[in-house]
């Protein structure tokens, strides 16, 4: 792979990045998106222990934004909602609860670059339903309409897939892939890249990886193994959990039996990043199509994952909790003319906040259903930050909010309140509790979440189980009444 970082002209930039919409420099956009895939798993961001040289090219030449956040879901399968925000530019109490299905009223990404003339192509993992899909991209190809690739149907090594129906209805049965998944979506992505060498139309090619997420049981060929022996364990690794966070039973967690040891989780682990690396060089090989197919100094790169996982951390295998290493995400831009690369931001945001960033970078004006805020001032130093705080919630108990250096969350599990306080510059690792010991703060952030809460329409009660309202549980369709009455604008 050649060097990413190539300059374009002064007026192809200043065209590009503006708001002329010329057809001829329209940038494209390469939309790379892995599922579970922690940033502690990345080398260029401080893992000794993986090889990952195509992912860190990536994170070499862009911008990093070390603080980026999924805002959390209101269900175990967190890809589904985190990638409905995503899609749209909305938080986790503006889609639908579970992700699966995108409303007309909400404009996605790819729809939205349609819209405007874009060629729009996807492969991979669409974690919603088959009309969103088909209002959002005019191509594609090993479309996989699920969450993860069941165990019992041979995980990854035969992804149940289809090809693009132009219809949009999608009711032929998938085929089963004959390679691993991470190949399949790559040959698709690379076989598409090879049509637009000569084409002057702009496209996005959102690629959506399936991998590290589990089953990890079997390994493809290519790629690098890694051996237990040979891996550290997190500093935060703990045996099991200290106490019930409403999730301990969940699927996720019962990957591994508790209490849980570091051979155990090494082994684990050599697993988890021998994914990581499979997906790395297929990463690989979609960069080096797009540099083949004369189109790299017009295209900006997004890389970034759905959402984090534990693996061992806190005591904890899965993503459903609000510790960092689960509802924080890596994320990376790379834009054509170098701007801010090589960077890290520790600018609070959500991984939804890409959607108007990519609109300001490529000059277009953002949908009016999109509520995320623009990166973009940011990237070009104008601005250190874009949110002086972020809420983030799980299931029906947990809820946290993150400013300045610290951390609060706050646990109802069947009427039981247990808080965290934690100094994430001193405590990255979220092991040591403040909350008895800096009481001032921890009620300062007890109210700055409750203000959160009203502010991104949560309607939960702390004083009892999350969810309940005068004893009896409240539904979807009580939560929703804001959307459903257009107090919430889209």
């Amino acid at each position: 792979m050649m060097n990413i970082k190539k300059l374009i002209s002064a007026s192809m930039v200043a065209v590009a990045l503006s708001g002329c919409q010329r057809e001829a420099v329209k940038p494209n956009v390469l939309f790379i998106l892995v599922d579970d895939m922690q940033a502690d798993a990345i080398a260029a961001l401080g893992n000794r222990d993986t090889y990952t040289p195509n992912i860190d090219r990536l994170i070499n030449e862009g911008v990093v934004f070390t603080r980026t956040y999924t805002n959390g879901a209101l269900c175990g399968a967190l890809s589904m909602p985190s990638r409905a925000m995503l899609l749209t530019g909305r938080g986790v109490f503006e889609v639908q609860s579970d992700g699966m299905k995108i409303p007309v009223s909400q404009i996605t990404l790819p729809e939205h670059l349609k819209n405007n003339g874009y060629r729009t192509f996807a492969t991979g993992k669409w974690h919603s339903d088959h009309a969103s899909f088909a209002r959002s991209f005019t191509e594609g190809d090993n479309i996989f309409f699920g969450g993860m690739h069941p165990y019992e149907e041979n995980g990854h090594c035969a992804p149940r897939l289809h090809h693009f129906d132009p219809t949009g209805k999608y009711d032929e049965p998938p085929f089963a892939g004959q390679n691993f998944s991470s190949k399949m979506y790559a040959d698709a992505a690379i076989n598409f890249l090879k049509t637009t060498e000569h084409d002057n139309q702009p496209f996005m090619a959102f690629v959506s990886f399936t991998s590290p997420h589990d089953p990890r049981n079997i390994l493809p060929d290519y790629g690098k193994k890694y051996s237990p022996a040979g891996l550290s364990v997190p500093d935060n690794f703990l045996p099991e959990h200290p106490f019930d966070n409403g999730e301990l039973n969940i699927r996720d967690e019962q990957l591994l039996p508790v209490p849980r040891t570091p051979d155990q989780l090494k082994k684990e682990l050599s697993l988890y990043y021998g994914m990581v690396s499979e997906v790395d060089l297929q990463i690989g090989r979609v960069i080096d199509a797009l540099e083949e197919s004369g189109n790299m100094d017009n295209t900006i790169i997004v890389f970034a994952s759905d959402n984090g996982l534990a693996m061992g951390q806190n005591g904890l295998i899965g993503k459903q909790s609000l510790y960092e290493h689960s509802v924080g995400v890596p994320m990376a831009i790379i834009t054509p003319d170098g701007l801010s690369s090589g960077k890290r931001s520790d600018a609070l945001c959500y991984l939804y906040d890409l959607y108007p960033t990519l609109c300001d970078l490529m000059g277009l004006d953002v949908p009016v259903s999109v509520t995320g805020k623009s990166l973009k001032p940011v990237m070009e130093g104008k601005q250190e930050q874009i949110r002086e705080q972020v809420f983030l919630a799980y299931s029906n108990q947990q809820r946290a909010v993150v400013s300045g250096d610290y951390k609060y969350i706050i646990y109802n599990v069947e009427g039981k309140i247990t808080e965290q306080l934690f100094n994430l510059q001193k405590d990255p690792g979220e092991l040591v509790n403040l909350a008895d010991e800096l009481t001032e703060k921890k009620n300062e952030l007890h109210d700055l979440l409750m203000n959160q809460m009203v502010e991104n329409h949560d309607f939960c009660d702390l004083t009892q189980p999350l969810w309940w309202k005068d004893g009896h549980k409240l539904t979807w369709d009580d939560i929703s009444v804001p959307l459903k009455s257009g107090r919430i604008k889209y």
